[in-house]
């Protein structure tokens, strides 16, 4: 039974080229903003998510692999 649905390829292809974008045009004022880190954090939230699950869960799962 899964509980999150997986989003296509073109969605998915969608949301990393806007991350890409939105990194590159924010460039110039982000290098003088001294809360830049929060942005990027939420650019690379989007760039690595590929379903409806909660990025931070799905890292989760993927690490538990390497303890057990």
């Amino acid at each position: 039974m899964d509980l999150y649905k997986e989003y296509p390829a073109p969605v998915i292809f969608l949301r990393r080229t806007f991350a890409v974008v939105a990194g590159i045009v924010a460039l110039p004022v982000m290098l003088f903003w001294k809360d830049r880190a929060r942005f990027y954090s939420y650019l690379h939230r989007v760039w690595s998510k590929t379903s409806d699950k909660p990025v931070w869960m799905d890292q989760a799962e993927k690490v538990t692999c390497d303890f057990y």
